[in-house]
């Protein structure tokens, strides 16, 4: 297994854990199964009346799809498969709160949650970019699910500027991607204490409240979400030539701001 999922009965609180971490918790095709499946589970499961979803380890929260994952792809524009649209609570029908608790890199993929997250409370070791344009991708799902997170420039910014910037803690709060920065390791239990206050309430009303959220930018996100497939196809260099951008990577030569 790739996930932990820990419950606690008496708060009503289930901590979901994205436990990879020698892969910087990147999601390979199973824990994208995994990710479905507890979603799918925690839909029935009343004692949870509310989530916390992190990752294991320091470096990283999630470092979105795996390198090493192969996805077969059909040889039409029409028909792409993207193992991470399912991945994420709402597009598993879960209407229960999730709290994303983020410590060091969340990055490409890692948006697909956070997306689809509540609110997200920060370790001030928390960063937040998106490579694709460096590795000549189109971010597209990333980029409609962030925009609906921070302004247009903000979200702009980082999906242009791919590895060359990463997104502070500090001005992920400012643009208000992130609600809270919890002290030096504490983010988990910051979001845990959060998830433990809504857990409190009546399930009925908050999970009302959280589909009206979802609601009220459900339209826009699938209209966008319609357009991504041709804009990937069109946009995105063969197989091979991201590969050889990736293997050219140098570590460091990116400011954080």
């Amino acid at each position: 297994m790739t996930l932990r999922v820990a419950a606690d009965k008496d708060t009503g609180v289930a901590v979901v854990t994205l436990d990879r971490p020698h892969k910087l918790n990147a999601i390979d095709l199973d824990t994208a199964a995994e990710l479905g499946a507890v979603w799918r589970e925690l839909r029935f499961d009343d004692t949870v009346r509310a989530v916390v979803l992190t990752g294991a380890g320091e470096r990283a929260f999630c470092t979105g799809l795996d390198r090493d994952a192969v996805v077969p792809q059909p040889n039409s524009p029409y028909m792409q498969d993207d193992p991470l649209l399912r991945i994420g609570p709402k597009a598993n029908d879960l209407w229960k709160p999730v709290v994303a608790a983020v410590t060091g890199m969340a990055c490409g993929g890692a948006f697909y949650l956070l997306g689809e997250s509540e609110f997200v409370v920060a370790d001030p070791t928390a960063v937040f970019f998106d490579p694709h344009t460096t590795y000549g991708m189109v971010s597209a799902y990333e980029s409609v699910l962030m925009a609906h997170r921070m302004p247009y420039g903000e979200v702009a910014r980082m999906m242009l500027m791919g590895t060359a910037e990463r997104m502070s803690a500090q001005r992920a709060y400012d643009v208000g991607l992130v609600s809270e920065i919890g002290p030096p390791g504490g983010a988990l239990e910051a979001a845990v204490r959060c998830a433990a206050v809504i857990a409190g309430y009546p399930a009925e009303g908050v999970q009302g409240t959280v589909r009206a959220l979802w609601a009220a930018k459900e339209a826009a996100r699938a209209q966008a979400y319609a357009q991504a497939p041709p804009l990937i196809a069109l946009g995105n260099l063969p197989t091979a030539r991201q590969a050889e951008l990736f293997a050219g990577r140098r570590d460091g030569g990116y400011r954080t701001r």
